[in-house]
């Protein structure tokens, strides 16, 4: 949504405010640290685990010297990954961080997308407060004009009373209006974390909609949303889940080593005692394990075909987003030349119809007339604007925002 001069400057500072300070994208960083720390723990399940565990005792018999035995062995465990079962759980680790990178893009997009969504929704309450209070003046002078009339015998109270109704009403939507507007800032300042103060911005007049705004995007680009990477992770999730389940069915091997000093009782303590040496190789085959195996597999197989089925229908509502969003852009982008021709007619109008005034062709009421629908298509001119800005968004967001 650019500017007539150049992009918006305060907009973008308000973006990257948000982005270094906002809580949830603070959390989506610890996610990532979290699941880079259980990646970790997985590769470390390759290499063998050593375990120390040193005891002493001292025992006397029948009033005995006192022996004193003690033990300092050193054991090694290591898991032989002979059927893939150790590396299936490392790659879903892998998987489970590049999800935690993808939700963290897509935690920033929406962040974007609100900040860019709130800071044009202040644009165009600025917009509608500067209508008002031009429109507040309008009705102040028609009112007084009213008055005259009446009193000068050429109207009816009636139309003095609906015209300071009228009036009020006006006056009711002033005040809704800015209080609006300090909604919207409070909003905007939760976003970027920060206490309630006013949000500087540009002027709704400093905008243009792109005319060269080619219609239609390569499908490609889908890859990048943030939801079609989840979705595709998590298809890979349940096919190293289903892999590790089939490594279920084959035999765990494992490698245990026991080495280290020991002193048997009695002996003195200033001898190393004896040097224990001993190596085990275990291998456990499971024969029946009342089903569950097979049914953990049949489950795993069953999650990986739904979330196959799930990941086509993603990618499909991801196109059904970016047409109604490019449809948005396009018809704001179309009614932008009506909208701006008819606030051109309706200004010749109202210079028109204040020259008719002048020569005595027409009366005020005509003129604030002329003036107060020039100000209503102006107002709907910054609407169809304001629809745009958010149909830019909406496909920015449906493009990946900012995840490429």
């Amino acid at each position: 949504f650019p500017t007539r001069r150049s992009s918006d400057l305060l907009l973008q500072r308000l973006i990257d405010t948000a982005l270094m300070r906002n809580t949830d994208i603070n959390s989506a960083r610890i996610a990532i640290q979290q699941s880079e720390a259980s990646l970790a723990a997985a590769k470390q399940a390759f290499f063998p685990s050593v375990f120390f565990s040193p005891s002493g005792s001292i025992s006397s018999f029948g009033g005995s010297a006192a022996a004193k035995t003690y033990n300092l062995p050193l054991q090694v465990n290591w898991d032989i990954d002979a059927f893939g079962s150790i590396k299936s759980k490392k790659r879903k680790s892998e998987i489970l961080l590049m999800q935690a990178k993808t939700a963290e893009q897509a935690v920033k997009a929406n962040i974007i997308s609100a900040v860019a969504q709130q800071y044009c929704t202040l644009l165009l309450l600025d917009q509608q407060l500067e209508v008002l209070m031009a429109t507040d003046s309008l009705w102040n002078i028609s009112l007084e004009t009213q008055k005259i009339l009446w009193e000068n015998g050429k109207s009816y109270s009636t139309a003095v009373n609906q015209m300071e109704a009228s009036y009020l009403n006006v006056k009711t939507s002033i005040v809704d209006t800015r209080h609006n507007i300090r909604q919207v800032e409070n909003a905007i300042c939760s976003l970027l974390a920060i206490t309630p103060r006013h949000i500087e911005r540009n002027h709704m007049g400093s905008y243009s909609l792109p005319r060269n705004f080619e219609m239609g995007v390569p499908a490609m680009l889908l890859q990048y949303r943030p939801d079609v990477k989840m979705a595709d992770y998590a298809m890979a999730e349940a096919f190293y889940d289903t892999q590790a389940a089939r490594a279920a069915f084959y035999p765990s091997i494992s490698l245990q080593g026991l080495a280290g000093w020991t002193n048997d009782a009695g002996g003195a303590v200033v001898n190393p005692g004896k040097i224990l040496l001993n190596a085990v190789a275990s291998l456990t085959q499971p024969i029946y394990a009342q089903g569950k195996l097979k049914a953990n597999l049949k489950i795993n197989q069953l999650a990986q075909e739904d979330l196959m089925n799930k990941y086509v229908q993603t990618v499909i509502d991801a196109g059904n987003e970016v047409n109604e969003a490019l449809a948005d852009c396009q018809a704001a982008i179309e009614k932008h030349d009506y909208y701006h021709r008819q606030v051109e007619v309706l200004k010749n109008a109202y210079r028109g119809t204040h020259e008719l005034m002048d020569n005595g062709k027409a009366i005020y009421l005509e003129v604030l007339t002329a003036q107060e629908t020039l100000l209503n298509a102006q107002l709907n001119e910054a609407v169809n604007m304001y629809n745009g800005a958010i149909g830019i968004i909406a496909l920015y967001i449906a493009l990946g925002g900012a995840t490429h």
